[in-house]
């Protein structure tokens, strides 16, 4: 006779074992239909599965995220019954939930087309109308092994043959189709409505590329239509801002095969990139920093000594020398520390603050390789502040005030902060990690900064505080970062002199502000789409004649804002105004000025922007002073 206490502090008592949905009609009837799944003493489970014993349960419904994250999960199902309908020597492998929906990897000879993922939806639309119930059966291995070899459903058996043989496993039935679960799933396809498939991509098996390559089928899933419309317009939006397209569009950089994963950079994206170097580079400066530059392939020894060759050995890198073994660094801290030690360091000299614009290599794989959103080189606004452990919370607390300044200037003024504590795998004492934690909490409570708590998702030496921003659509993107190591100074011989004349560890915080440049500028091309402020923007100012009795006038402009330090272009052209403007519009220039007779004879300028406004005939001094005001306000600007 279970007795359940609900959410809410209510107790029900029950002569037998019972369900959430019966737990849930005995509350009432609109919310048993609305029931996806129960939360019994913090653990989710079907709604279907009896409950014996009793128990806190909270009723999950799409109102829930964990409610939601069940529909996409069983929409995966879903697609797995419809695949089979259609194409069934199609065999199912693996089918996740994932941000915002959820894919299933499939293996099928023929290989699906666009036309194939319409008929697959509208299978599944047909499927969901029947509104049959979604039953669960708890199995043993030796069970599950013979269902999925009698279905010739290789990949489900290749999974079950590395479950532990003594573990239960869920078995889920859509009508005649079978799939294999930890679940929980919906108990009814009602439950489904609200999907979109969304696209076809390849996936390896497992992720390893020496394995075949499955399709991969992606989709979204949302609690009602109108949320299903509005991620809708998300995804097209973002689709129109792709940086990739965008870079074509305004020749900013490119990538190519000879060079998986590297940026050739032209001169338009190259502008970006210096105008954020350098506007960085005057923040550290302001804020205490001392630049410095390190070598791009260091002995092997030294990754050995740092811990960093045994954690990510496969992601280096390596070259041989006169039988040395070098790695092209994958990140920077090893050798700031190499500097550090040069000289005897007091503990006056404490925080000392250096940084570097480091090119690092990591051999991601190719598969997982996007544009500048995942490179295999990349230069970080990386710095290393090394300091005794009363200065961190000082320290900490002053880079938080950097990265919202910094993110500000960019209009990003959304920011989510986490939290991530020590890992399983990890170095240092436990007295080291109940310091560090403390240090970076206690940093964040007195800013009086809401934060999410991240446990164990530290770095191998240390935790870490993550800064994310939001984007113009809501998407959030993890940037700066600040971490707190104990250990690594430690085990490369990093050493002050204390004020009691003792030799001591500093303590070393990994920091980075933008993170990546290559995946910050990917970010500011989707957040913009591609119209950056002025302060930013490859070309600041075009100038164009109206007729040939212009050029000299314009050359004369020309070289009058390029020498105050402007980034302008020209053109002279023998082509009609208006063709001209349309042209610089879709080029996204800020600043379009038209030069006619009566602009040359008064020694003035026709403006327009980019937004659309026409600001008419200015002096020159004047439209200096509308530009300069435009540059100050950096990115704090509309990016419509």
């Amino acid at each position: 006779m279970p007795q359940i206490t609900l959410q809410n502090g209510d107790q029900k008592d029950f002569p037998n074992p019972v369900t959430t949905i019966e737990i849930a009609e005995s509350i009432g009837p609109g919310l048993a239909k609305a029931t996806i799944a129960g939360k019994v003493n913090n653990t989710l489970i079907d709604a279907s599965l009896p409950i014996k014993e009793n128990a806190k349960v909270t009723i999950i419904t799409s109102r829930d995220q964990e409610g939601l994250e069940i529909i996409r999960h069983s929409c995966a199902h879903l697609i797995g019954h419809a695949v089979k309908q259609l194409f069934p020597s199609a065999k199912m492998a693996i089918g996740p939930v994932i941000n915002d929906g959820f894919y299933y990897d499939i293996s099928f000879e023929k290989g699906f087309t666009p036309e194939d993922l319409s008929l697959i939806e509208a299978r599944m639309k047909e499927l969901i109308k029947l509104n049959y119930d979604v039953l669960v059966k708890i199995v043993t291995k030796e069970h599950a092994l013979k269902t999925f070899k009698s279905r010739d459903e290789d990949y489900k058996v290749n999974i079950i043959d590395d479950i532990p043989d003594n573990e239960e496993i869920k078995l889920y039935y859509h009508q005649e189709y079978i799939d294999m679960c930890r679940g929980p799933h919906v108990p009814n396809t009602k439950h489904l409505q609200h999907f979109k498939l969304t696209k076809l991509s390849g996936a390896y098996w497992r992720g390893d590329s020496s394995n075949k390559m499955l399709q991969r089928i992606y989709g979204t899933a949302w609690p009602s239509s109108k949320e299903l419309k509005k991620h809708l317009h998300l995804i097209e939006e973002a689709e129109k801002r792709d940086h990739r397209k965008i870079a074509k569009q305004m020749s900013l950089f490119h990538t190519q095969e000879e060079s998986p994963g590297m940026i050739f950079w032209h001169p338009k994206g190259l502008s970006i990139y210096q105008v954020l170097e350098d506007y960085v580079r005057r923040k550290l400066r302001i804020n205490g920093y001392f630049e410095i530059k390190t070598p791009q392939a260091v002995d092997r020894s030294l990754w050995e000594k740092s811990g960093h060759w045994d954690k990510f050995q496969e992601e280096m890198f390596t070259t041989t020398s006169e039988n040395r073994e070098y790695a092209i660094k994958p990140m920077n801290c090893p050798c700031h520390i190499q500097v550090f030690n040069k000289g005897l360091k007091s503990y006056r000299d404490l925080p000392l603050r250096l940084s570097e614009f480091g090119s690092c290599h990591r051999n991601e794989p190719s598969g997982a390789l996007h544009g500048l959103m995942r490179v295999r080189n990349f230069v970080q606004d990386d710095a290393h502040i090394f300091c005794t452990e009363s200065q961190i919370q000082e320290e900490v607390s002053n880079f938080i005030d950097l990265v919202f300044e910094v993110y500000s200037a960019f209009g990003f003024d959304s920011i989510l902060i986490k939290l991530s504590t020590r890992p399983s795998k990890r170095v240092g004492s436990e007295e080291i990690w109940d310091k560090s934690e403390k240090a970076l909490s206690d940093a964040l409570e007195a800013k009086k900064l809401d934060w999410e708590l991240l446990p164990g998702e530290g770095a191998f030496y240390g935790p870490k505080i993550e800064f994310s921003l939001k984007d113009c659509l809501g998407r959030v993107w993890q940037c700066g970062t600040i971490q707190v190591d104990f250990s690594m100074p430690e085990r490369l011989g990093a050493e002050y002199i204390d004020l009691d004349n003792t030799k001591k560890t500093p303590v070393m915080l990994h920091r980075a502000v933008l993170g990546s440049f290559e995946r910050f500028i990917g970010i500011l091309i989707e957040h913009y789409a591609g119209r950056f402020p002025a302060w930013l923007a490859p070309i600041q100012v075009i100038i164009m004649s109206i007729t040939d009795r212009n050029s000299d006038y314009c050359t004369k402009l020309f070289h009058y804002f390029q020498g105050a330090g402007y980034r302008v272009d020209i053109d002279l052209r023998n082509e009609k105004i208006g063709f001209k403007i349309r042209e610089h519009t879709l080029e996204k220039i800020p600043f379009l000025l038209i030069i006619g007779d009566e602009e040359q004879s008064n020694e003035m300028v026709s403006v327009r922007t980019l937004k659309g406004k026409d600001l008419g005939r200015m002096s020159l001094s004047d439209f200096k002073s509308e530009l300069d005001e435009e540059i100050s306000n950096l990115g704090r600007v509309s990016t419509g």
